[in-house]
């Protein structure tokens, strides 16, 4: 029950440690995995360098898997990324079969400090590391302590007589375990602990550390499965190099010992180290021939002819839900989305207003369905975010985000529920604006189209001064509508017949069409009263008649 116990801490404290650096770093390091694709070399470098970081090469595979699903790196390249993560794993394993006792409590205290000053932020994902290290040493030290006596134990030569008679068994047990506790790093930590305490014969152990390396890609390729065939691409091919390493390897595990005992008498070092050199091995083998694999892969698991449904969200990834930055930026990338959708609505509406193109109308429809659609697969989306570990500036853009995308739905209902009945009705009664009305409405429709356009900017950068141009914007747009409607009553006066009989038309298209405006320069707002430059009212000081 010590060992159980050992070993559900030591999973708690991979976990823990795990948390805290995708929730400090995460976002950073996946912006920096995706711009490390320039070479094999760069590319294995990058993944060596995360993970060692991530402690996890998981995590490293399905943030690369991901990329690969969207297009935005080859098979070749998330292989040599996964292949320089495998080798990282191996170097924590390696700092952590160190004797670091004496750096557990002062981990475990500073850590509790770190965590406890900051209710969110980077400060807190640090002391989170810190204590889940502290936690892994710790576990390790029970592990070993409770192992001790099994050594003389006669129940346990009769447990483990199956595996030393068939290391096939044994590396297929490995394989589960990893599998099922999801870290091949903590199994790999439990396996040093029973060889050094020696619980576990070294060539049984050895034989489990080729599991280990199996077991490690069966999760990155369960979860991604349902996913496209390009993300799958990444984790099928770590398990077919892993599985070609381990049937080259295990004929020659009885020569390896006798090497392995040369570099170090502890029996628990060469198991790390074993699973060090296995993994460089690996490396060096196949990275000269990763594009070669990169091209079966693509054989093996073809590319399926994509739905071509406008409708579908491209960038809302659910595995990125217990990272609040990532979720956030794929959130915002399906909000621009909307923005683009939108345009093109304003786009086809002026073109219907000046061609009566019926069929253009129905398509616009069509469009403010896909807005819609996307509306609710984001608002869903979202409130599956976890918000418990969201820092200050991710609650900001968390709500940034709801507003903007909110703001662009009601544009488009005013598109669709206005502005289409108003074009419907002008197609019907062939009604024509005049030439200079027609000018006025396409004035109006312009800077519109540009508010959605800086607006789109605004939200992604957050400038200050293209905040205050989008709201600047919305002066001009109102100069416009004034002088637009003094020129309109002199038409009337003029009794121009199109004017006439348009007139009412004509007033009710720049009214929706301001309301479009004034739902997309929301975006605007946040910004400039964070910074405090919106003034609390537009009216002046006024004394009341009689107040010298």
């Amino acid at each position: 029950m010590n060992i159980i116990a050992g070993v559900c801490l030591l999973l708690w404290g991979v976990a823990l440690l795990k948390l805290g650096m995708t929730r400090g770093l995460g976002a950073d390091l996946r912006r920096f995995l995706s711009k490390a694709t320039a070479n094999r070399f760069k590319a294995f470098a990058a993944g060596l360098g995360v993970t060692a970081l991530l402690q996890s090469s998981t995590a490293t595979v399905m943030i690369v898997a991901g990329f690969a699903g969207q297009g935005m790196i080859t098979a070749g390249a998330g292989l040599a990324i996964v292949l320089g993560a495998d080798v990282g794993t191996t170097l924590v394993a390696q700092v952590l079969s160190m004797d670091l006792r004496l750096m557990m409590p002062v981990l475990m205290v500073g850590g509790y400090i770190l965590f406890s000053i900051e209710h969110n932020g980077k400060i807190k994902n640090v002391g989170r590391v810190f204590v889940g290290l502290s936690l892994m040493l710790l576990a390790l030290g029970l592990i070993k302590t409770a192992a001790e006596p099994l050594r003389d134990s006669e129940t346990l030569p009769l447990i483990l007589a199956p595996l030393e008679k068939d290391l096939i068994f044994a590396v297929v047990v490995a394989a589960l375990l990893t599998w099922i506790a999801h870290s091949s790093l903590a199994i790999i930590l439990l396996l040093m602990s029973l060889v050094a305490a020696g619980v576990v014969p070294l060539m049984l152990g050895l034989a489990m550390v080729l599991g280990v390396n199996i077991g490690g890609t069966i999760a990155p390729l369960i979860a991604t499965l349902r996913d496209q065939r390009e993300a799958m691409r990444i984790p099928l091919g770590n398990l077919m190099i892993r599985v070609t390493g381990v049937l080259i390897a295990a004929p020659f595990l009885p020569y390896l010992q006798s090497e392995l005992e040369s570099f170090a008498a502890d029996p628990g070092r060469q198991i790390v180290n074993f699973h060090t050199a296995f993994n460089l091995c690996l490396a060096l083998a196949f990275l000269p021939f990763i594009q070669v694999i990169g091209s079966l892969l693509e054989r093996i698991l073809p590319s399926k002819a994509v739905d071509d449904d406008p409708g579908r969200p491209m960038y809302l990834d659910r595995k990125d839900l217990d990272t609040p930055a990532i979720a956030l930026s794929d959130a915002k990338r399906e909000t621009l989305r909307m923005a683009d959708v939108l345009e093109q609505m304003l786009v086809d509406v002026i073109t219907v207003l000046k061609t009566d193109d019926a069929k253009l109308l129905e398509k616009i429809r069509e469009e403010d369905d896909i807005l819609d659609r996307l509306y609710l697969e984001i608002k869903s989306y979202m409130a599956e975010v976890t918000q418990e570990f969201m820092d200050p500036k991710d609650v900001k853009e968390y709500m940034q985000i709801l507003m903007f995308s909110t703001n662009i739905e009601h544009a488009g209902d005013v598109i669709d529920r206005n502005l289409l009945p108003l074009a419907r009705k002008k197609i019907r009664n062939k009604y024509q604006f005049s030439e200079a009305g027609m000018k006025e409405i396409e004035h109006i429709h312009a800077l519109v189209v540009k508010s959605v356009q800086l607006a789109q900017s605004v939200f992604m950068s957050g400038d200050i001064d293209l905040a205050r141009t989008v709201v600047q914007d919305k002066t001009a747009l109102r100069q416009a509508e004034m002088e637009g409607m003094a020129l309109h009553m002199r038409r009337l006066r003029d009794g121009v017949p199109e004017t006439m009989e348009t007139s009412a038309l004509h007033l009710d298209i720049i009214r929706d069409l301001r309301r479009v405006n004034t739902y997309i320069l929301t975006v605007a707002y946040p910004i400039l009263e964070e910074e405090g430059q919106l003034s609390e009212s537009r009216l002046k000081d006024h004394k009341p008649k009689g107040d010298e």
